[in-house]
């Protein structure tokens, strides 16, 4: 006596079904064949009897006979087989798939391309005229009155396309807290960065042309400031002395 068992086969055509004969007596006994029954009825013993079945409409390369399922193991050795035959795929967000050139380098010591790989972390890139986000905007004061922005130096000349004095100073100022060079501003002349700014411009600088300070210009700023502590600390001791009268005046007056 045999002991069968049948079930829908999802990996063939709809219809399919695949039937499992144990066997129960012989040498052969506990041993399991395995049988399929098309959408017609007809009883199918071999891969090959099912190829022929179904023929050239129906793949069997990774269906397994004697579990009825889809080999993957064996799809992924195909699609690295394949894959070697055809051109890779620029990953792009074009909506057409176009073709890569394929160049093969050599594995010399010596190779220059493969010297120049060797280097080491690069620094992220950094967005042009940033400074333009910040058209608009103005700073306050408490009474959400506009601070008037600062006036640049004669000598100060900016560039860039349509940048105003507040978008220079922002440059001046991100390029004094960020770098750890010097600061000079841009290497190249007015008419080059004008005609192409985008490819001329120097990141890591200002937009002003290149200026060099000298003592005597430091000098003269140490000069300012020392003026502008000194009449800053009239003031305070002015402040100071208006304070302790008023509360003199107030004590004398309650008493």
């Amino acid at each position: 006596m045999e002991l069968k068992r049948q079930s829908d086969c999802p990996s063939l055509p709809p219809g399919w079904r695949r039937e499992e004969v144990v066997r129960q007596s012989g040498l052969s006994a506990g041993k399991t064949d395995v049988y399929y029954y098309s959408p017609d009825g007809k009883k199918v013993r071999s891969k090959p009897m099912m190829a022929r079945y179904l023929g050239e409409g129906f793949d069997l390369a990774t269906f397994d006979f004697r579990t009825g399922k889809i080999n993957h193991s064996s799809i992924r050795k195909r699609i690295r087989q394949d894959s070697s035959l055809s051109l890779p795929i620029r990953q792009t967000a074009s909506i057409f798939k176009q073709p890569v050139t394929v160049k093969r380098i050599r594995e010399d010591t010596d190779s220059k391309t493969k010297t120049d790989l060797k280097h080491g972390p690069q620094d992220p890139p950094k967005q042009l005229f940033w400074e333009k986000r910040l058209q608009g905007f103005h700073a306050v004061d408490s009474s959400e009155d506009i601070l008037k922005a600062l006036d640049l130096p004669r000598n100060v000349q900016g560039v860039g396309p349509e940048l105003s004095t507040e978008n220079i100073l922002q440059s001046i100022s991100a390029a004094l807290h960020m770098n750890n060079g010097p600061v000079m501003g841009q290497g190249n002349n007015k008419q080059a960065l004008s005609k192409n700014p985008g490819a001329n411009i120097d990141a890591n600088q200002p937009h002003i042309q290149q200026t060099m300070i000298t003592e005597e210009d430091i000098k003269r700023q140490e000069m300012k400031v020392i003026e502008a502590r000194r009449r800053l600390e009239e003031a305070m001791k002015g402040i100071s002395y208006e304070t302790s009268f008023n509360q003199k005046t107030h004590f004398v007056a309650c008493s």
